[in-house]
């Protein structure tokens, strides 16, 4: 039976991505299922979606399970409860149907994917948003608390402050600008007050689709709306802050050019966002460069290195 073969499992906030590669990295195949974020689908869903995947890399592939050699599944708040992480952990083994394999958060498969491996720091902005680092051993995570009362700079962050400033526009709070039209438009609201059920109601939106109205702040701001770009401008603060949080904590020298890189629909698809980040970083000092590789395939970079070390 071969032990060449690794996988790697990228749990976003919005989808999930199964990567299978060999010992010369090359990708074997690959599969892409909907989010494994679990606090939104559920635990059932979540080992539903997992067991989908894996199905569709291993008939692609045509080989069984068993012939994996190591996996990785980096799954959304895995690490942040103590009473769901061992249940995770024990379904990822049961869908793999053996032992050699790793559980972790899927800020490791940004992190893999941006440096292959490598010391450095990944900043995640994607549906949620997240940071992560390793330097000389030591790792460090900052930020990723959920979307309740953290998340900042992420997509489901810019929009709900879009969604704020959308009430003072309606309320004249603050003096309408692109973005009230475009919420009116994109939600087909006949009264500004049917916001409330099109967003919190029975049939409401979920925390993808809301991450989703992201976009419509930034044609926003790109039609002139000043108060959206200010958005923008402080999602893209938020997310240095996390990046020089990192710096601290991993304990890289004064002065010394830190590698930075970063993950996810924010800051990859993004232009002002990534811009402003991209200005801050660099007066603090950060070397910051394109990621490498894609968190799936870093993912299955991650499963390889783990097996190295067995």
């Amino acid at each position: 039976m071969s032990q060449s073969l690794f996988l790697g499992v990228d749990g976003g906030g919005t989808k999930t991505e199964f990567v299978c590669i060999d010992a010369a990295g090359q990708v074997l195949a690959t599969a892409l299922t909907g989010t494994t974020y679990h606090l939104q689908v559920g635990f059932d869903e979540v080992v539903r979606r997992l067991e989908s995947g894996l199905s569709q890399v291993c008939t692609a592939i045509g080989t069984p399970r068993e012939a994996i050699g190591h996996a990785f599944f980096g799954l959304p708040a895995y690490g942040e409860d103590r009473a769901i992480d061992p249940r995770l952990h024990a379904a990822c083994g049961e869908v793999l149907g053996h032992s050699r394999y790793v559980v972790g958060n899927d800020m490791i498969c940004g992190w893999a994917g941006s440096f292959g491996g490598e010391d450095g720091i990944n900043i995640v902005a994607g549906t949620g948003s997240i940071g992560y680092g390793e330097r000389r051993g030591r790792t460090a995570r900052v930020g990723g608390w959920g979307e309740v009362f953290s998340d900042e700079g992420s997509a489901y962050w810019i929009a709900i402050q879009g969604l704020s400033l959308f009430t003072r526009m309606s309320d004249g709070r603050t003096p309408r600008g692109p973005l009230h039209e475009r919420i009116v438009a994109a939600l087909s609201l006949e009264d500004d007050l049917d916001l409330c059920g099109r967003i919190m109601g029975p049939e409401g939106m979920g925390r993808s689709e809301i991450a989703g109205l992201a976009g419509l702040v930034s044609e926003a701001a790109a039609a002139g709306d000043h108060a959206a770009r200010a958005i923008l401008d402080k999602a893209a603060c938020e997310l240095a802050d996390m990046a020089t949080a990192l710096r601290t904590e991993l304990r890289f020298p004064e002065g010394e050019a830190v590698p930075l890189s970063w993950s996810g629909g924010v800051l990859s698809r993004e232009a002002r966002v990534r811009d402003e980040f991209l200005r801050i970083v660099h007066e603090r000092g950060f070397s910051a460069s394109e990621p490498r590789f894609a968190p799936g395939y870093g993912a299955a970079l991650y499963a390889r290195k783990l097996a190295e070390r067995k």
